[in-house]
């Protein structure tokens, strides 16, 4: 058997410039014309730069042979000056003609020698680290250079050992890099464009010819996306409803007309056709501010209690600049409105008092708010209860800082939150106009299981004051 040749990489230095590689047809390297300044580098034995003048090849050029196509490596494309994205391919030939890897019997014939067979396995990229990124965190750096993939989608590639920094594997996001630091990508090919059914169980709420509505448990991602390619909702309305399944939403999300995160629970409706998607698209966008029928409530466990019964917090949303797998309140974000009423106080923090208030009267340790939508940003329940001091219970993301107050809870209730091991966000009530009909359709989805229990450790705790979770008014 042929003893491999180590990988060879091909640089462009000047863009636009178009020049295929010569066959591999023996162990000299193939040149340039003039016209184009090329990099050679035998990753990772250092390199050599090709002066643009025609010259005879250097000796260089014939070092380290033989070179065959099992190692073949194709031209990149010039990023910016301190960038360089590599794309390499493993050729499922067998070695080129007159290589000196190959057997008489497995030598290609003269009449091929201008083609080469490639199948593309995994995509390279690569980055050198320029001085004014010097100790930035490695998926930052990643980010703003590989913009074809998301942060979320680097950071899952950097756990999973894809990235090198130096030719050594770095799982760790956070690593500070230094400048002139080579970063290499591994990137799997990419996955089939449309969703593939899976046997997923459903609890269906409703379903006629034109939508379906869902009780989405915990732990399910609404549709594909990176980190999640299966075992989405999408997945299993695919495997529910077939081709059904309105295609306005694109391949990767076909029927989908609003999402709930990962773990928050509750009511969802999809479309089972374009006319629809389009009708119930329309009432999402409008909320029912044109006064049409409609509504989206959940019922939020919270920290701490407001000291009034009801309230409205009108805060613009846009990405977070830290970090952009949370969002957060920014002038000029996106118009943000969420209705509020609080159904009950639970317990209260022993030594605690409300401030102004009687000193036998204690603050609450967390109560039940129903929460009315007016607009539908990502994440809008979490971050807007955050920023009036009354994050979701369980919310490690908005609600990291009030860990501290699970010890003012009574034992079951403490049980039941480290049991819940999510955000304590459930989607309530769902009140849309059929699409088809017209006729105003009204859903209710009660307390699951998981938040059920930790209702009742905190109602045992003490409740100031209850009211049933299903008389939720739609009120201001």
């Amino acid at each position: 058997m042929a003893k491999r040749s180590r990988p060879v990489c091909f640089s462009v230095r000047i863009s636009n410039v178009r020049n295929s590689l010569s066959p591999f047809m023996s162990n000299r390297t193939a040149t340039r014309p003039p016209e184009a300044a090329v990099e050679i580098t035998r990753a990772p034995w250092g390199r050599v730069i090709v002066p643009s003048e025609p010259i005879a090849p250097p000796p260089e050029f014939i070092t380290r042979k033989p070179i065959t196509v099992t190692t073949a490596a194709m031209a990149a494309t010039v990023v910016s000056a301190d960038m360089i994205i590599m794309v390499r391919a493993r050729a499922t030939m067998c070695p080129a003609s007159d290589s000196a890897a190959s057997e008489p019997t497995a030598r290609l014939p003269r009449a091929f020698s201008d083609t080469l067979f490639m199948t593309f396995t995994m995509a390279h990229k690569s980055v050198v680290v320029g001085d004014s990124e010097t100790g930035e965190r490695l998926d930052r750096v990643l980010a703003r250079h590989v913009t074809e993939l998301s942060r979320s989608r680097l950071k899952a590639l950097i756990e999973a050992g894809a990235v090198a920094v130096d030719g050594h594997t770095i799982r760790d996001p956070n690593l500070r890099v230094n400048s002139g630091a080579a970063i290499m990508v591994d990137v799997p090919p990419p996955e089939p464009a449309r969703p593939a059914a899976e046997p997923i169980p459903l609890n269906v709420v409703y379903e006629d010819e034109d939508i379906i509505v869902i009780d989405k448990p915990r732990n399910l991602v609404v549709h594909p996306a990176a980190g999640h390619r299966t075992g989405t909702l999408v997945n299993a309305l695919i495997a529910h409803c077939g081709d059904s399944l309105s295609g306005i939403g694109g391949e990767r999300r076909p029927g989908i007309v609003h999402r709930l995160d990962k773990d928050t629970t509750g009511l969802m409706v999809a479309a089972k056709n374009d006319r629809a998607h389009r009708a119930l698209a329309a009432q999402f966008a409008g909320h029912g501010k044109s006064g049409e029928p409609f509504e989206r409530s959940y019922l939020a466990f919270v920290w701490g209690a407001p000291e009034r019964d009801r309230g409205t917090i009108d805060k613009p949303i846009d990405r977070d600049p830290k970090s952009r797998d949370r969002m957060a309140i920014r002038p000029g974000g996106r118009e943000a409105v969420t209705h509020w009423r609080v159904l009950e106080r639970f317990g209260a923090q022993p030594g605690g008092k409300r401030a102004g208030s009687p000193k036998s009267q204690a603050l609450p340790v967390a109560s039940l708010l129903a929460c009315r939508l007016e607009t539908g940003r990502t994440h809008q329940i979490r971050v807007h209860l955050a920023s009036i001091g009354h994050p979701v219970m369980g919310d490690s993301t908005y609600g990291a800082g009030f860990r501290t107050k699970t010890a003012l809870l009574p034992a079951k209730a403490q049980e039941a939150l480290a049991a819940l091991a999510r955000q304590a966000l459930h989607s309530h009530i769902l009140l849309v106009s059929h699409p088809a009909s017209g006729e105003i359709m009204r859903f209710q989805s009660e307390l699951p299981a998981d938040l059920a229990r930790l209702h009742d450790s905190l109602r045992h705790s003490g409740p100031i004051a209850a009211a049933k979770p299903g008389t939720i008014s739609s009120g201001k």
